[in-house]
């Protein structure tokens, strides 16, 4: 160590163990990288060969940034980090996906109290295999150490993401019509959204991480870091079935504010949807949480998943072949609910959401058994 990292290092920045994170997530980075990435890792920029866009008429960008919320908090209190990766990739890829898009390439960022190397690799190394899952190249990222500011175990987690769909193919609230069919995507957990709350309600029980759950089958801390699922690349895959060709008009993914409002924000004005609950139950975890925390299942719909984890809305003739498209690619899917254009009273109904002046969605009935 040099007298300079050696003086850095009393002030609690590690030189030498950031260095050591980086060699230990070199292979994993490297095999999200195809031949149009640049450099390899370590560079000051992530280069990506754009020459690929030639190809396209008219290529429009996607971009979409993200992080994974408190769920960190549970990741750190039971020492496990190879899995908060795949959270960061799917909270910013599958967004880029919503509008048709393919993700070309993301960075990342962890600011942490103190670089533990093999802690880091493992973050690193989840968004990695995410990445790879996905077709994304991971082209470059950064880690800081924050001592003083963040405990030594503390960390948060952040990424960005930069994909590309031709422009008329790009999806949008504009394609959607009167009696579209709106197929959900089952969820893996909670995902990445709503955290405080889960946190809120254990809490309050004096219940930890490390206690087992019979209903859940494991520890708390365990269930609750299942990793959100990937959505991008059975959707890419079925959008671009030949057979399939537009018969899917809009996506939304379920994230932070809950059902009604994501899909809300995918509608033209003036178009509505009568969610039905009784197309699915409701996860065990939902269940088991919302009974700890005295709530019931209808209250925590701005805020959890519920089991729903994406939506696609869909021409009504071609409905029945992209569910059973989407179930041939691992996500269990069916039909939620109906798109109406039909003049109506939207009392009781999410409207629009973060800004959007979209349609409006209600929940409506009982969650199936």
């Amino acid at each position: 160590m040099s007298e300079n990292a050696s003086i850095y290092a009393q002030s609690g920045v590690d030189t030498a163990a950031g260095d050591l994170a980086v060699e230990l997530m070199k292979s994993a980075v490297g095999r999200t990288h195809g031949p149009e990435v640049l450099g390899g890792v370590g560079g000051f920029a992530g280069m990506f060969d754009a020459s690929a866009l030639l190809g396209y008429k008219r290529p429009l960008l996607a971009s979409s940034t993200d992080g994974v919320g408190t769920k960190v908090a549970i990741a750190q209190a039971i020492d496990k980090h190879d899995t908060i990766g795949q959270d960061l990739v799917a909270m910013v890829v599958d967004d880029i996906v919503v509008v048709g898009a393919k993700p070309l390439f993301m960075t990342d960022y962890i600011a942490c109290g103190k670089v533990v190397p093999q802690r880091i690799a493992d973050i690193v190394r989840g968004i990695a295999e995410a990445c790879e899952a996905t077709g994304t190249a991971l082209v470059g990222g950064e880690t800081a150490e924050h001592p003083g500011l963040l405990g030594p175990d503390d960390y948060d987690v952040a990424g960005a993401a930069t994909g590309v769909v031709e422009a008329d193919r790009m999806l949008q609230p504009a394609l959607v019509q009167h009696g579209d069919v709106v197929l959900a995507m089952a969820a893996s957990g909670l995902h990445s959204n709503g955290f405080s709350l889960v946190r809120h309600i254990l809490s309050e029980r004096g219940i930890g991480y490390g206690d087992r759950s019979d209903d859940l089958g494991a520890s708390y801390g365990e269930a609750l870091l299942t990793p959100t699922a990937l959505y991008t690349a059975p959707l890419l895959r079925v959008l671009d079935d030949p057979s399939l060709d537009g018969a899917i008009h809009v996506l939304s993914h379920v994230t932070g504010g809950g059902i009604a409002a994501n899909l809300a924000r995918v509608l033209p004005q003036g178009a509505w949807v009568e969610v039905d609950r009784a197309s699915w139950s409701p996860l065990p975890v939902f269940r088991h949480l919302a009974e700890l925390g005295g709530h019931t299942l209808e209250s925590l719909e701005g805020a959890w998943n519920l089991g729903i984890g994406m939506f696609a809305v869909v021409a009504a003739d071609r409905a029945p072949q992209v569910a059973a498209a989407l179930t041939a690619e691992g996500l269990d899917t069916w039909v939620a609910g109906t798109v109406s254009t039909s003049a109506r009273d939207f009392a009781g109904f999410e409207q629009g959401a973060k800004g959007v002046d979209g349609g409006a969605v209600r929940l409506v009935g009982g969650y199936a058994g």
